[in-house]
């Protein structure tokens, strides 16, 4: 049996360029959630109408995802990374312009950029983080997003210690523009040319070659290639990886419904003041960041769908007693089982998406369940709020739990599919001495 390769300069280079970006994107943007009450204030608009201004975000977020994994294949990874970096920057300065002239529709068309940088970025970088973990034949993709979880607890103090001192809102925002410069710079030199885009290429010019291709058509799930829109939707004919994609809405859906209502959930639900809403928040991203950085080991020991599995359960946990406790103190505590269970389950189950396909076969996987997961992101915990207009906050997350649930019964899909022994050299014995050892190699022992 192999053991992984060992790590060269560059491949250290690119690894360590990736964190550093991921730190500075959750900065930015706990910097910009955090300093969102002095925004408004400088605008001097109500409540509702700062609604519509943070609609720019999600319009931004949106096209963004949907776009980056077909520039991705087009381009390549760096390149998007570099137009998602220059778009962050842009429209982190475009905001703090927006909020020092007192324009509401700057603030708006900055967090359209901002929006967008982070979509673009963000997908890239699970294709790159992706690849990677082949390149390793270990876990990457657990630690690149807790890089962006420990980035949003460091944004989120520095923001509060900001706006308790009065900082101008303007000046820390462009501070921050000019630190994600620099790891966008850094970041782009380090990070190599034409991920996605040379393996699609490679897979056009050889289609009979690469791991998973059994046929030598070179096509994907449903007899079409994975290049181009019909080739990206095809990938979705292969039922394992629509298994996959309902487990990254679950697990997605449960990070984010915490991220948009934790605080108001504890406020108005478990009668906490705002204070202590901001720091069970708090403490639901220390949980997640704690999470992702510890969960390397259980995945090379259990393997992904084991890991995913009991992530689900223990969240689950952890919803029910913030939903049917009737103690704050407790229902506080079980944020921290949220936090843990949320941590792993959304880059876990990206990378399961790209495992066992041919370079070319994996980046269109993986951009394809990134798309699914930040679309749950974005747009299932704001249909929460109109839930709870009618049943209550509390109530309204047993959808949460509920798809926790449902997603605990399928991570099955997340095993690796092995194919079956045909004779010497080839079958199951061919697939795991072809590639270095990863955590979905090992036994499911749950």
């Amino acid at each position: 049996m192999k053991n992984p390769p060992l790590m060269d300069a560059a491949t250290r280079r690119w690894r360590a360029a990736l964190f550093l970006f991921m730190l500075a994107t959750g900065v930015s943007m706990a910097s910009w959630v955090a300093r969102t009450p002095a925004v408004r204030d400088a605008l001097e608009v109500s409540t509702g109408s700062m609604g519509l201004v943070l609609f720019g975000l999600s319009i931004g977020s949106m096209a963004g995802v949907l776009v980056s994994g077909g520039l991705v294949r087009r381009h390549g990874g760096r390149s998007v990374i570099a137009l998602g970096a220059g778009l962050l920057v842009a429209g982190l300065a475009v905001i703090a312009g927006g909020a020092a002239l007192e324009a509401s529709a700057g603030v708006f068309g900055g967090l359209a950029l901002f929006g967008a940088g982070m979509g673009l970025a963000e997908v890239a970088f699970n294709i790159e983080g992706a690849a990677v973990e082949r390149t390793l034949g270990r876990p990457v993709l657990p630690v690149l997003h807790g890089c962006f979880s420990l980035g949003t607890v460091v944004g989120a103090l520095a923001g509060m210690a900001l706006t308790a001192v009065r900082f101008p809102v303007g000046w820390h925002l462009a501070a921050v523009a000019v630190a994600v410069t620099a790891a966008g710079v850094w970041t782009v030199r380090a990070v190599p040319a034409g991920t996605g885009r040379a393996e699609a290429e490679a897979d056009a010019q050889d289609p009979g070659s690469g791991p998973g291709s059994e046929t030598g058509t070179g096509q994907g799930a449903g007899g079409e290639r994975t290049g181009g829109v019909r080739g990206q939707l095809a990938v979705w004919r292969d039922r394992r990886l629509v298994l996959i994609g309902l487990i990254v809405l679950a697990m997605a859906f449960a990070e984010g419904s915490a991220n948009d209502w934790l605080p108001l959930l504890m406020v108005d639900g478990h009668g906490t003041s705002a204070t202590a809403g901001s720091l069970t928040f708090m403490l639901f991203a220390v949980a997640m960041t704690t999470g992702r950085f510890a969960g390397g080991p259980l995945l090379v020991r259990y393997g992904p769908a084991a890991v995913v599995r009991a992530s689900a359960l223990v969240a689950a946990v952890g919803v029910a007693l913030v939903i049917f406790s009737s103690s704050a103190l407790l229902a506080g505590a079980a944020v921290v089982l949220w936090g843990l269970g949320a941590s792993l389950g959304f880059p876990v189950t990206i990378s399961a998406a790209g495992e066992g396909a041919r370079p070319a076969d994996a980046s269109a996987r993986v951009a394809a369940v990134s798309t699914a997961g930040y679309a749950a992101f974005l747009v299932g915990p704001p249909s929460l709020g109109f839930l709870a207009d009618h049943v209550g906050l509390r109530n309204a997350m047993v959808v949460v739990l509920v798809l926790l649930g449902g997603a605990a019964l399928i991570t099955r899909a997340l095993r690796f599919p092995v194919p079956e022994r045909e004779g010497p050299g080839t079958g199951a014995a061919a697939s795991r001495e072809g590639r270095p050892r990863t955590g979905s190699d090992q036994p499911d022992l749950v």
